[in-house]
């Protein structure tokens, strides 16, 4: 195996772990149902959502350029 190839299968497991911790955050739906604490009047479990929404944009984009950079062709 090669150096290139096993770069690729190292960035390709970091770019699938980092595109699926959001899924993997907001299915486990007990852990947020709460409405404490607040933020700016709204409870938990709607601004822990917003959060992710945030949050995968940035997985996302820090996946989408090391796949780019070091894994693709």
């Amino acid at each position: 195996m090669s150096s290139n190839n096993s770069n690729r299968k190292v960035v390709s497991i970091i770019a699938g772990i980092l595109t699926f911790m959001p899924f993997l955050f907001l299915i486990m739906v007990p852990t947020y149902v709460k409405t404490q604490p607040e933020l700016g009047g709204l409870p938990f479990f709607y601004w822990y959502q917003m959060l992710w929404l945030f949050l995968a944009a940035i997985l996302f984009f820090i996946a989408a350029v090391l796949w780019n950079r070091f894994g693709g062709d």
